[in-house]
């Protein structure tokens, strides 16, 4: 058996020119059906990565998929999740029909043992939403890896760090979730100023967590509390914050890092996305 997990290293592992990481702060699971800035955004993102880099597999980090230990989906079809409820019919109706990649899923495991394999869930609307518009053939395995809702913010960072050489090697890595996500005061928002709305606590915390990411201060997205309030208006809860850890912790070498969208809107959802490298 050992044996054999080292010939599958050899010939998955082998080297490749290095992959982006990529966040995505997914929004509205409508996006999927709509046609405009954001949507269009990804779209270019996906054209712009598939002419650049031989993409072997992705790998998901979705707001979506929390657990009590942190797990790596090696299912070789699998299942989409719709995993909301009260949207219209048409919602229910997308399909993203990808492969897995149980290899990258096993790679996973042997780079940190910690993270356990199982086929207890699929692609849930944090990647097939996106994955819809970056890359709608569907044509690349992806499999995903969940959130231990346990662990402090400065375990995430470290987990990430630990998983840049699948970067090598020809694995996408997205973070998906927003860097503001409170749905609460969202839905207040939008009942009284409409959809386009932004409330200023919301425009101030993406703002600084956008000078943190460009002086590469990642110590203080990890301590977000000390942002002091507006920082506990953005993050009411730590789902979707954490994927932007493991799209940061992937960060090699100060690459470049470039916004590939930006924006506030339902009040309090960022729609900030980024590319490393």
């Amino acid at each position: 058996m050992i044996l054999n997990d080292l010939r599958n290293i050899s010939d998955n592992f082998k080297t490749t020119p290095q992959t982006p990481s990529l966040f995505i702060g997914h929004g509205n699971p409508m996006n999927v059906l709509y046609d405009n800035a954001f949507t269009r955004s990804l779209n270019k993102l996906g054209v712009d990565i598939k002419n650049e880099f031989p993409i072997k597999a992705i790998l998901v980090v979705s707001a979506h998929w929390l657990t009590n230990g942190t797990f790596v989906n090696k299912s070789k079809e699998p299942e989409i999740i719709y995993d909301f409820s009260g949207f219209p019919d048409e919602l229910y109706r997308v399909e993203y029909p990808a492969s897995g990649s149980p290899e990258f899923a096993h790679e996973t495991n042997l780079l940190v043992p910690s993270i356990q394999e199982t086929n207890s869930w699929g692609i849930d609307h944090g990647s097939w939403t996106i994955l819809k518009h970056i890359f709608p053939k569907a044509d690349i395995p992806v499999f995903q890896l969940s959130i231990d809702y346990h662990k402090p913010m400065q375990y995430h960072f470290d987990l990430a760090q630990q998983l840049k050489i699948l970067r090598k090697k020809g694995v996408l890595i997205i973070g998906s979730g927003n860097i503001v996500h409170n749905l609460r005061l969202s839905f207040q928002s939008v009942s009284k100023l409409g959809e386009n709305a932004a409330l200023d606590w919301a425009i101030e915390f993406d703002d600084w967590a956008k000078k943190k990411i460009d002086t590469r201060d990642f110590s203080s997205l990890i301590n977000f509390e000390s942002a002091g309030e507006i920082g506990r208006l953005a993050i009411p809860t730590v789902d979707h914050y954490v994927p932007m850890l493991y799209s940061l912790a992937l960060e090699d070498n100060n690459e470049s890092i470039i916004y590939t969208h930006e924006e506030v809107t339902f009040g309090a959802m960022s729609m900030r996305c980024f590319r490393i490298g």
